[in-house]
Parts: C-alpha cells; sequence; structure tokens
C-alpha cells in the first residue's frame, strides 16, 4: 500500500463545495496550488455561491447533474482520484426525514459505492452529532461501539445510517468517515440557524452590546457552562487532507480541538475580540430542543493524532475566535479573498 495518496494526481470531487466546511476545503487545497477540482452543489435560493468566488476550480456541476453523469459512466469523471462528500441536508432541526434519507444516506451510498468501483479514495463528512447525548460514548476506534449509538435528531440519524452501512457492507476499511464536532468560522453566514454562535453573537453584540445563550435544564450544569468542543473551519481542513492523504487512514475519525470549551469561554473570547466587556442574557431554551440538546461533547482525538502525527494541534479558542471576528466577520471576506487569506 502507498505510504501516501498524492491528492494531485487526477481530478477532486468536492460535493458540497459551496457550503460552509466543503467552500473551506478548497480554499485548503488552493493553498497548496490544487485547483484540478469538480465542484457539486444544490445552490438553491441563498447566497453560498458568494463562498465559491474567491476560489480556484476546474468546473461546477449541481448535484443532480453529478448523479446523473456518474450513472451514465461519463468520461468526464475518470480523472477523478479522490472525493470529498461534504454534501448533505445539515440542519439539526430539519423533520422531513424522507428528504434526509434521499439526500443525506442514500446519494452517500451511491457516490461511495461509485468511487469504491473505480478505485477513487473516498473521503465522507459523518457528524458528532451521531454519538447523541454522549452517555453511550464517543469512540471512533472501537467498531462493537457504533450500532449502540442513538442520536438526537434526524439529521444525526441520518448520517449514523450511512455509518452502520459502511459497517455491514464491509466498507469502512477502504473509506474514511470524519466526525465533524463543532465547527465554526468564516463561510458560514449562509447557514440561517444553523450558524455556529461566534456568527450569530457578533451580529447580538454588534447591536445590541449582548448576547443570548440558552439556560441549562440540567442540574449539573450551570447556566452558560454547558460544554462543547469548538473547531475552527481552518483546524477542520488541515485535519480532513492529512487524513485524505494517508491511505491507510480508514473507518471513522473524530475531529475536533480534543478540547471541551464552556459557552461562557467562547463568548467572553468574542467579546474581547471586540474589545467590549461580556454582557450575557440567558433565555429559555425552546420546548422542542430540551430533550435533543447535547450539553457535552469532546473528541477523543487520539485516532487522529495516530493516523496523523505530524499534524499541528487545533489552535486555541481564542485566537481561533479573534482570527475569525477580525479577519472575516468585522471585513465581510471570505476564504480566499487576498486581503484574508493568510
Amino acid at each position: 500500500m502507498p505510504t501516501e495518496h498524492d491528492l494531485s494526481r487526477g481530478r477532486i470531487l468536492v460535493t458540497g463545495g459551496a457550503g460552509f466546511i466543503g467552500s473551506a476545503l478548497i480554499w485548503g487545497l488552493n493553498r497548496r496550488g490544487l485547483d484540478r477540482i469538480l465542484v457539486t452543489d444544490f445552490l438553491g435560493h441563498d447566497e453560498k455561491w458568494k463562498n465559491l468566488t474567491p476560489l480556484r476550480f476546474d468546473d461546477y456541476l449541481e448535484a443532480d447533474d453529478l448523479a446523473r453523469r456518474v450513472e451514465e459512466e461519463r468520461t468526464t469523471l475518470e480523472d477523478i482520484t479522490t472525493v470529498f462528500h461534504l454534501g448533505a441536508c445539515s440542519s439539526t432541526t430539519q423533520k422531513d426525514a424522507s428528504y434526509l434519507i434521499g439526500n443525506n444516506f442514500n446519494y452517500t451510498k451511491f457516490l461511495a459505492d461509485w468511487a469504491l468501483r473505480r478505485g477513487a479514495r473516498f473521503v465522507y463528512a459523518s457528524s458528532a452529532a451521531t454519538y447523541g447525548d454522549g452517555t453511550r460514548g464517543m469512540d471512533d476506534r472501537d467498531e462493537s461501539k457504533l450500532a449502540p449509538l442513538r442520536p438526537l435528531n434526524m439529521y444525526g440519524y441520518s448520517k449514523h445510517l450511512f455509518d452502520l452501512h459502511a459497517l455491514r457492507r464491509g466498507m469502512l476499511h477502504r473509506i474514511t468517515g470524519i466526525k465533524y464536532f463543532n465547527v465554526f468560522g468564516p463561510n458560514e453566514s449562509h447557514k440561517g440557524d444553523m450558524r455556529s454562535l461566534v456568527h450569530k453573537a457578533y451580529g447580538q453584540i454588534v447591536e445590541t452590546g449582548r448576547v443570548q445563550l440558552f439556560k441549562s435544564y440540567r442540574p449539573d450544569y450551570r447556566d452558560g457552562e454547558q460544554k462543547r468542543d469548538f473547531l475552527y473551519v481552518k483546524d477542520a481542513v488541515a485535519m480532513t487532507l492529512a487524513l485524505a492523504e494517508n491511505p491507510a487512514a480508514t473507518g471513522l475519525f473524530n475531529v475536533g480541538s480534543g478540547v471541551a470549551s464552556t459557552w461562557l469561554q467562547l463568548t467572553d473570547a468574542i467579546f474581547k475580540a471586540l474589545g467590549k466587556p461580556a454582557k450575557v442574557e440567558f433565555i429559555e431554551m425552546p420546548e422542542e430542543l430540551r430533550g435533543k440538546y447535547q450539553y457535552f461533547t469532546q473528541a477523543d482525538v487520539a485516532k487522529l493524532r495516530d493516523a496523523a502525527p505530524t499534524l499541528p494541534a487545533a489552535s486555541p479558542l481564542a485566537e481561533s475566535v479573534a482570527d475569525y471576528v477580525t479577519s472575516y466577520l468585522a471585513t465581510g471576506e471570505y476564504l480566499g479573498d487576498e486581503s484574508a487569506a493568510k
């Protein structure tokens, strides 16, 4: 087996390439001098197309057009040697289960089968949402602990279904599934309610001088001290590319910072980046979210570190937030804009 998968050989397919992590991944590839990239997405009616404007790539296809070309075994796809399948409905409040099954589960099966048939490297986005409330663990090493997981929402379940499918079919040892934790950063403005708290809080602070956070409904967590593993999108991209380059890095991988931070630590970093005093107001959580809320997430990244030992540690939270706030939110720039690229 080769010691490294060379991303520069052949063309790269990025599904969901106009989205948050997808466009950031293309930015990361461009920074390596790679632009032989086929981008697919559903552009729809929002403004995620703006994420693509500073980026370099060969061609763009709507996701339905890609599916038709794959079914017809078009020769235009023969030079694809790497597939980053990041396209999915990422709304944790989406209630149309049939839509999620078609878009997140069946489409992933379809692309994975095609990639494996032609020997392409297949890296896909799973999610930390598959872990549910975390009481059954967040283990990315032991496959026997996969089936007992109980996601809290249909989005998480649609991702979990494919993880299980890949395991049952014996595919998981040939492909790489990435369980992204709480990723934040530039190019997420189109995500509406699914934007990170950093993006939402920035707008609140600029407009009102304060931030609203949900109250805690568990006695073991005080208001604002619920914890999440927050990961800057630039670090998420570096981790994803490092895994893709290692053909032995197959199976599921937690991709996070490895550190659990409170919501108050996160908001303090935002206020500090803006040079403003911290002012937080705690509000009631909507009834429909209370039973589906994760109070603690922290990625065990030991498997990731074993697969990519030279990968730098994730950036400190305060440093990442400061970069996001000052270089992107305050300027309105996107990844790839000359003045924002570093």
